[in-house]
């Protein structure tokens, strides 16, 4: 790691400008899922355990630079409240006078959340006199929002820049894991991948295709490569432009990395028509919708994750949201839950992923699975996530 984490802080009696990703889910006020806040706490407890001044800043929605009182933060200073133990304030500004007055007020061991950073304009164009707005309110910057590291906002990157800045705990475990995935990998190292589009992860393909062994394909995206390879699919989901696909196929031949594509399908003559869902071999879709992979299919991809000893899963195999669609990627998720258990390093990453290994039951089984989407996607491309650029590096800080 060449950035600065909290070991390399002294936070006690210092007003720490926390930024976390409290993007969640609401409904009519509630929060629907806390994933997110869950994933903070371990910072945020040890900021209170090591007498810091705790001030949070976060966004939530997207309130295009206005207040909204549908997406105040204030029920998530309730939420950290419970889970905490301890009460956390809420100020209902993130600058100016009532921001300015309850930062001072914060005490050691205190936590302080401040109302939804996006409510000003200024954020979002990462506005130098907003983010020096937000440096004063506090002495040190912690990132733990690794959510948003590909977001070049005032409180994400502009205030890093103005203040000693250091990487949270739950950014800290997820430029880890991601890291072990990019930076000399243990082999034999393979990615699932899926979504509905190629051209939406074409420089993943590109990036990892460096590191892989092998890619299992499913999602939208497998009907566009096997189209790519002449295959008729139907009036399944694909790219209109092949061009992208048979790329990445000629890539993958040029590096000597496996592409393997469904052989079986679970197809529907509909989206909605569920109760007709059944399976064929991939040149038999006839007029039909391929949404899952088949089960012979499936059976194959486990297999290949049984040998594995580095793991992505970027992306579910079929319609899992649907109960007839959702076999392949459970299949998967059970090998890739019992290679772990094996010592492989399993990451998943994304937000479809996320949610399919939440709502299959694997999420508890994995080495790591990543609170970052659009971030882990960015990550993954092997681009520079400006959030973590602009952390403090170690070098400096130990020269």
């Amino acid at each position: 790691m060449n950035f600065l984490t909290l070991d390399d802080l002294d936070v006690a009696g210092r007003r720490v400008l926390l930024r976390e990703d409290f993007n969640v889910p609401m409904n009519h006020g509630a929060i629907s899922d806390a994933g997110r806040i869950d994933a903070a706490l371990p910072t945020l407890r040890e900021l209170h355990e090591r007498k810091a001044r705790t001030i949070i800043l976060s966004h939530l929605g997207r309130p295009k630079g206005a207040a909204d009182p549908a997406l105040s933060l204030k029920p998530i200073a309730g939420a950290l409240s419970q889970r905490l133990g301890i009460p956390v304030a809420f100020a209902e500004d993130c600058v100016g006078p009532v921001a300015q007055a309850a930062c001072a007020a914060v005490q050691d061991g205190r936590i302080l959340l401040l109302e939804n950073v996006r409510f000003h304009a200024e954020e979002e164009r990462n506005d130098p006199a907003f983010a020096a707005q937000l440096a004063t309110l506090a002495d040190i910057y912690v990132n733990d929002a690794f959510g948003t590291a590909h977001r070049a906002h005032a409180s994400t990157e502009g205030v890093a820049h103005l203040l000693p800045s250091a990487a949270g705990r739950l950014m800290q475990t997820e430029l880890e894991a991601l890291g072990r995935l990019t930076d000399h990998p243990v082999q034999p190292y393979i990615c699932l991948i899926g979504g509905a589009k190629v051209k939406d992860k074409v420089e993943v393909f590109r990036h990892l295709m460096e590191r892989v062994r092998a890619f299992c394909i499913g999602g939208g995206m497998a009907n566009t490569f096997l189209a790519a390879q002449g295959i008729d699919v139907g009036r399944s989901l694909r790219d209109d432009d092949l061009a992208p696909a048979t790329a990445i196929l000629a890539l993958a031949k040029e590096r000597g990395v496996a592409m393997h594509l469904p052989t079986d399908a679970v197809v529907a003559p509909a989206f909605d028509a569920d109760d007709q869902a059944h399976v064929v071999d991939i040149g038999a879709v006839g007029g039909s919708m391929i949404l899952d992979i088949g089960p012979r299919t499936a059976q194959a991809y486990a297999a290949i994750v049984a040998q594995a000893k580095t793991i992505v899963f970027n992306g579910p195999m079929g319609v899992y949201e649907k109960a007839a669609y959702r076999a392949g990627t459970q299949v998967v998720g059970q090998a890739i839950a019992r290679a772990t258990r094996n010592g492989a390093l399993s990451v998943v990453g994304g937000g479809d992923a996320a949610a399919a290994a939440h709502l299959l039951g694997f999420a508890e089984a994995v080495s790591h699975l990543s609170t970052g989407g659009g971030a882990t996607l960015e990550y993954l491309e092997g681009r520079t996530l400006p959030g973590i650029a602009a952390l403090g590096k170690t070098e400096a800080y130990r020269a």
